[in-house]
């Protein structure tokens, strides 16, 4: 079954999976908003290739990289090792001392990128004007439905809507992702994925069958539409694909130490937890001793400031800024609990306590290690056997 949707046709891909790495901790200060490492060692040339070859659409992060030159050679790299379709993230933050948005942007319409995910406030909308200038695809994250309908007039072609279950930020509506993705599918014009606990093809099919059954008569009659005409007809009345991010922590191509891979195979949905949720920058991250102590830090009485578990203030400067390193590194000194340098070391060296590591509900559904292909594939086998099996449940309607 080939599962074809308003992504697969815009993009020129095979499956409706994107894979998502994107994950900034912002600090809610006017002084200072940072990055933390999430991105810095998962959203590059290997696994964005690995992806993009099994079918799926590979995202590689541009404030991974130092420098726009760096971000150049990144997408040069992943060419080598594919002649798929791929995108680049840019994540746009308010901060005293900005990386250069628009020199990053330029890298990305000069080596012919055809796809852009953009993510963040209303700095994004120059930049999202800028891509689409030059006839580059844009998906925005949102993870409100009024923040989707802003990104959609600033130019967005198509929105990546994030549910409460994702890694990362995933706002402070609290919406979990069957509300907020039927919400989409009531108001929104313009196509969107669904992102935030997917790890396999069973979401693909939820999506389906949740929308079919909202938007049409009754979930009989999505069914036999199941059929008949296939999960192309069925998913392009919600969703147009799924944002996994998560999922593909786990990959063989995944640049993270194999103690971190261990660990979320033998995680259950439990094992995530949210920080900063009283400072109004909530971030779901793996519960481990940092995460923990972040969080204690915030209950105690009186509350807390950002001060107390990061950086806020003049930015930490390394000696040599950007010719090392990522943007994280320029905003986080080493002993803060939130720290770049921290969560490098949790992906370089397999240290599950060195800091905070971003992480979704999604894990308790890893099950093992395997390659970009074998796990797309296994999501493709999923959806078609649940569709199949699904649509035997019931008879067509009598033509008398």
């Amino acid at each position: 079954m080939v599962i074809q949707t308003a992504l697969t046709a815009a993009l020129g891909i095979r499956v409706p999976i994107v894979q998502g790495f994107t994950y900034e901790i912002h600090l809610n200060s006017l002084l200072l908003i940072g990055h933390a490492s999430f991105s810095t060692r998962v959203g590059l040339p290997k696994l964005v290739a690995a992806v993009s070859n099994a079918g799926g659409l590979g995202i590689l992060t541009g404030l991974t990289q130092p420098t726009p030159e760096a971000l150049r050679q990144a997408i040069r790299d992943t060419r080598k090792m594919t002649s798929k379709p791929f995108g680049v993230n840019l994540t746009f933050l308010p901060s005293i001392n900005p990386p250069p948005y628009a020199d990053f942007a330029q890298v990305i319409i000069d080596e012919g990128i055809k796809v852009c995910e953009t993510a963040g406030g209303p700095s994004a909308a120059p930049i999202i004007q800028m891509m689409r200038k030059a006839n580059v695809y844009v998906i925005h994250k949102c993870t409100s439905i009024r923040h989707a309908h802003s990104a959609v007039k600033i130019g967005a072609n198509m929105l990546s809507i994030d549910g409460f279950e994702c890694a990362g930020h995933p706002g402070e509506d609290d919406i979990g992702g069957v509300v907020l993705l039927a919400r989409a599918a009531q108001t929104l014009k313009v196509p969107f994925i669904a992102s935030g606990g997917f790890a396999n093809g069973r979401g693909v099919c939820l999506i389906c069958f949740c929308f079919c059954f909202m938007v049409m008569d009754s979930i009989m009659t999505a069914l036999y539409l199941m059929g008949s005409i296939q999960l192309a007809g069925a998913i392009a009345l919600g969703a147009a694909g799924v944002n996994m991010g998560t999922a593909f922590m786990v990959t063989d191509e995944a640049e993270i130490h194999q103690n971190i891979k261990l660990e979320m195979i033998k995680a259950d949905e439990r094992n995530t937890i949210h920080i900063f949720r009283t400072l109004k920058n909530t971030a779901r991250v793996y519960k481990n001793d940092v995460a923990m102590e972040v969080v204690k830090i915030e209950r105690r009485p009186g509350g807390c400031e950002f001060k107390d578990i990061a950086h806020v203030g003049t930015p930490f400067l390394p000696p040599e800024p950007f010719l090392f390193g990522t943007y994280s590194d320029i905003y986080y000194p080493p002993n803060q609990l939130v720290s770049g340098a921290r969560g490098k070391k949790v992906y370089e060296e397999g240290d599950l306590n060195a800091g905070v590591w971003t992480c979704g509900i999604s894990v308790g559904l890893l099950t093992k290690i395997q390659s970009c292909e074998s796990f797309i594939r296994e999501c493709e086998r999923d959806a078609e056997e649940i569709i199949r099996g699904m649509a035997q449940m019931i008879n067509p309607p009598s033509k008398l």
